[in-house]
């Protein structure tokens, strides 16, 4: 091989700061809020530096490189592409004895450089890739005639493209190869020097290199993650040309700033980075840690990300972190029908005090999800949208909430049936009629009229409901409520001998305060007065039945009682097959010496465990009552919702009771499913306590058991049941209800 004196490389550097990591939000106010900052990031591309050439007899190389002498002044101006890389080096062979002829020729082309020219010079550039640094090199030659095109120089560029291939194909004897600093000087630090002798994969001592592999192996050093920056400098030596690879070892991480995280925890981000304390910086590394905080956010649907990195004098490391911040929320109405925005008759503050979102929080996307369910239980919307919108380039955001309204409401007729009749096939049927307006004043209160009449039964009932109290910040809501029933007796007394039955007449009054305690629970107190009676048939007020037992608590035709009601509330999914637990209590509060005074507690829980397509439905109730009460407000077992096989309260009439059911249900054809199921009951030996002992002299057994299987049709109204029983008594009876057990 012929002697390489004349003969040097020169390198430059391009140092890129890391542009910002790409929103993982695909929303439109994303790329204006947040594109901003991170095009300012990317126009921070630091200029290439031109390196100075050197000067030196170039005429015993081979000839065949004196066509590549003109890139080297294009290389020099050439435009950086977009790209993720940190850093970048160029190399190129020039010849010094004809600088002045370069110089001049490399001027008048670069004027006037043709289309394919700058084709081919982007092909010298790095291609778009995911390394953090990378790194060109050309081999060029100052001394091309003009003469070979025309005054322009367009047919040179051709030809100089088609012989670029060509030298990179061409190798150079590499007789040794080293890593330096950029001073020349060995590194401090060996590991690192082994980190980067470890990246080569094409270089190696007394071995021929092409261009393009020295260029791989200047992209495996930056790649490794320890260095900003890696120039090959070639050395021209007695033994031969000795490749020295020059590295810029990045800085020790010796601290952390964070700025503009305000929700993200320290600890998370502390924890993120810790291995790296004390330790030189690894870009692969700290883009892994970047990745898992950008993480912590999309996982919890907030739009945040890191937007910028710099590593400091000292070694330390700054992240800048834009979280968008709520700007301001704004309601929207629009019609149900055209959907073009109209007036609205809901008062937007009334929508606005139901979100959890707040200005100045980081937006969620599933906090904004939240918001929009929470919205819909109010009843009176049809539908609820979020949109986000860029709130100029603030890096803030606003939050526009699309809401369709319903009917406020109107009147209504339907139809039901009474637990507590099962003597007929048409006796228990209820017709009912109402009206309801659910969005009183537009603040969402409801006001609801009904009536319900029956054979039997009957009820009328006025409810005003305020869902949630003005100026409360706890969610109360209040309940005015104004009722007169008629129920049938049989529950507690049955029929009476000559087949009359006795109805149980009750007008209620009074208010009651709701609030939600935790996620899943909600409480309930209130006070309520009651005038209670008996009567028959005929409409006769009567104080003793058949057996001449006492209908009353008083002895009086009425009683009366102002009841203090506490009820707490526990429910899983929110489905009525899931998981509940409640608990209440009433107790009567004798303020006037005839006032009755006596204390109920009452609990009831459901479990559904599912068991593979089948599920399985565990519910229990209990409870006690103490002091003075009317016969008819003892606990009654047996019926639908208590121990199937039995009619309605044949099981047992006590002061306590205790029941368990478990069944198993599964699907069948389509809304249609299975069930089978077993039931318990037992009054636990408290119904001869009870005044007058309605249960002993109706010969009640005090406990039973049923058991038996039905089917289940999914409607609007909830699960229609019709179920066959058997009792322990061997009786057989069908069951029908509308909805869960309770």
């Amino acid at each position: 091989m012929p002697q390489n004196d004349d003969v040097r490389f020169t390198s430059s550097s391009l140092k890129v700061p890391l542009p910002p990591q790409p929103s993982p939000f695909k929303f439109p106010f994303c790329s204006q809020t947040f594109v901003s900052q991170m095009v300012k990031t990317r126009n921070s591309l630091a200029q290439l530096i031109d390196s100075a050439k050197t000067r030196s007899d170039f005429k015993r190389f081979r000839p065949g490189f004196s066509h590549f002498w003109n890139r080297s002044t294009e290389l020099s101006h050439f435009e950086s592409r977009k790209s993720s890389l940190l850093c970048s080096a160029s190399l190129s062979l020039i010849r010094s004895d004809e600088s002045t002829q370069a110089e001049s020729f490399g001027t008048q082309k670069s004027g006037s450089r043709s289309r394919y020219g700058k084709e081919e010079e982007q092909r010298l550039l790095v291609p778009k890739s995911s390394l953090l640094c990378s790194a060109s090199m050309a081999l060029t030659r100052p001394d091309e005639p003009a003469t070979q095109g025309d005054s322009s120089g367009r047919e040179a560029q051709p030809k100089g493209h088609s012989t670029s291939r060509v030298h990179d194909e061409e190798r150079v004897l590499i007789s040794e190869v080293l890593v330096r600093n950029k001073d020349g000087e060995e590194l401090e630090r060996k590991d690192l020097e082994m980190e980067a002798l470890q990246a080569l994969k094409a270089c190696r001592a007394n071995s021929a290199h092409t261009v393009l592999e020295i260029q791989e192996d200047v992209h495996r050093i930056i790649h490794s993650g320890y260095f900003s920056s890696c120039m090959p400098v070639a050395v021209d030596t007695r033994d031969g040309i000795k490749l020295v690879f020059q590295v810029e070892p990045n800085q020790e991480f010796q601290g952390l700033v964070c700025e503009g995280a305000n929700v993200l925890p320290a600890k998370f981000l502390e924890d993120s980075l810790r291995d790296g304390y004390g330790k030189v910086i690894n870009l692969r590394r700290l883009d892994e840690a970047i990745s898992s905080i950008n993480g912590w956010y999309m996982e919890r649907g907030l739009f945040a990300l890191v937007s910028a990195v710099e590593i400091l004098s000292g070694g330390i490391l700054r992240l800048q972190v834009s979280e968008a911040e709520v700007n301001k929320i704004s309601i929207h109405f629009l019609d149900r029908k055209t959907g073009e925005p109209t007036t609205g008759k809901t008062k937007p503050e009334t929508i606005l005090r139901q979100l959890t979102t707040k200005k100045g929080q980081v937006y969620s996307m599933l906090q904004g999800k939240r918001d929009v369910d929470t919205v819909l239980t109010m009843g009176i919307m049809e539908d609820v949208s979020i949109i986000p919108q860029p709130a100029g380039d603030t890096g803030k955001v606003d939050m526009v909430m699309n809401v369709v309204e319903r009917p406020n409401g109107g009147f209504s007729a339907g139809g039901g049936i009474s637990s507590g009749i099962t003597s007929g096939p048409l006796s228990g049927l209820i017709g009912s009629f109402a009206y309801s307006h659910r969005n009183v004043f537009g603040r969402n209160q409801k006001l609801n009229i009904s009536l319900e009449r029956g054979q039997i039964d009957s009820i009328f009932r006025i409810n005003y409901t305020d869902p949630w109290i003005e100026g409360d910040d706890k969610r109360t809501s209040r309940t005015i409520m104004v009722q007169n029933s008629r129920t049938p007796g049989t529950l507690v007394h049955g029929d009476q001998s000559d087949g009359s039955c006795l109805t149980i007449g009750r007008v209620t009054a009074g208010i009651e305060f709701s609030q939600p305690i935790r996620p899943k629970w909600s409480g309930t107190a209130g006070l309520f007065f009651q005038h209670a009676g008996v009567r028959n048939e005929k409409g006769d007020p009567v104080i003793k039945d058949f057996f001449s037992s006492p209908l009353t608590a008083s002895g009086k035709v009425h009683d009366d009682m102002l009841l203090a009601k506490f009820e707490s509330v526990y429910t899983g999914s929110g489905d009525q097959g899931s998981s509940m637990f409640v608990v209440n209590m009433e107790q009567g509060l004798p303020v006037l010496p005839e006032w009755l005074s006596f204390n109920r507690v009452n609990a009831r829980a459901r479990k559904g465990v599912e068991i593979g397509p089948s599920r399985f439905l565990l519910s229990l109730s209990g409870g006690h009552v103490v002091g003075n009460f009317p016969p008819h407000e003892a606990f009654a077992i047996g019926g639908t919702n208590s121990v199937r096989g039995y009619e309605e309260g044949a099981v047992a009439t006590g002061r306590s009771y205790a029941v368990g059911s478990g069944e198993i249900s599964f699907p069948m054809l389509g809304p249609v499913g299975g069930v089978i199921f077993a039931d318990y009951g037992t009054d636990l030996g408290s119904g001869p306590t009870v005044l007058g002992d309605p249960a002993g002299a109706r010969l009640k057994p005090g406990s039973g058991y049923g058991y038996g299987f039905g089917i289940r049709v999914e409607s609007p109204l909830g699960p229609l049941r019709l179920e066959y029983a058997f009792s322990d008594r061997h009786d057989k009876r069908f069951h029908f209800g509308v909805g869960y057990r309770t």
